[in-house]
């Protein structure tokens, strides 16, 4: 019994050793990706950009849309959210392959404007930290803001205004509801959800979004 004991310690210690390696290269990451660009520098870049939208011309359908389908808990949480982690680390280990990151918006925020598109781990630890980062300089409604104004929406467009602009002929201050529930679902598979090359695909995704708004509360 003895043998066990000491493998299961030896495992243990084996298991702390290289978490400890990750999180300090995933330390290391973020504070490369920081000396490169400051979160401010982030920002003036893309407020910086043609049709920047501010939160407040933004109808607040869509905002609770992109709310329900991408972080419904964004408000509340401090830049990473331990529930959406924990669900995704579950999915993943069933599916046997990683089919879900679990990431805020800060997140994305993150790994949009400062690490690559890799789904690796020290990549994702880096981005957690550059998450607390973001959250410690800039107020919830600004992360937001900039991540709807620095998103793929498909058929080269890469902001909410052009996205409204694009597919509806209008500034996003005028879209209707039908309009800000189908904007919200693009950014998840652009390619197959924008309404040019898959409208039959939009309409099912927008489907889900209204689903999604059903279960954070914000539909009856």
């Amino acid at each position: 019994m003895k043998w066990i004991k000491r493998l299961c310690s030896f495992i243990f210690l084996c298991v702390l050793i290289a978490g400890g390696i990750l999180v300090y290269q995933g330390y290391s990451g973020y504070r490369d990706a920081l000396g490169e660009k400051s979160v401010e520098e982030m920002q003036e870049q893309i407020e910086s950009i043609d049709n920047y939208t501010p939160l407040d011309e933004m109808p607040q359908t869509y905002i609770d849309a992109v709310l329900a389908v991408e972080d419904k808990r964004f408000y509340s949480h401090p830049g990473i959210d331990p529930i959406a982690i924990g669900r995704a680390v579950v999915n993943d280990i069933r599916a046997g392959a990683y089919v879900e990151g679990g990431s805020t918006i800060t997140q994305q925020l993150a790994k949009n404007q400062f690490f690559t598109q890799e789904k690796k781990m020290v990549r994702k630890i880096s981005e957690m930290f550059m998450a607390f980062k973001i959250e410690s300089v800039l107020d919830k409604d600004k992360i937001l803001e900039l991540y709807v104004n620095s998103i793929f929406f498909g058929n080269g467009y890469y902001c909410v205004g052009d996205a409204s602009a694009g597919y509806f002929g209008k500034p996003p201050s005028e879209m209707d509801f039908d309009e800000c529930t189908l904007l919200a679902g693009i950014p998840n598979a652009p390619s197959n959800y924008n309404p040019v090359a898959s409208p039959e695909l939009a309409r099912q995704r927008q489907a889900q979004v209204l689903e999604k708004m059903k279960r954070a509360g914000y539909l009856e």
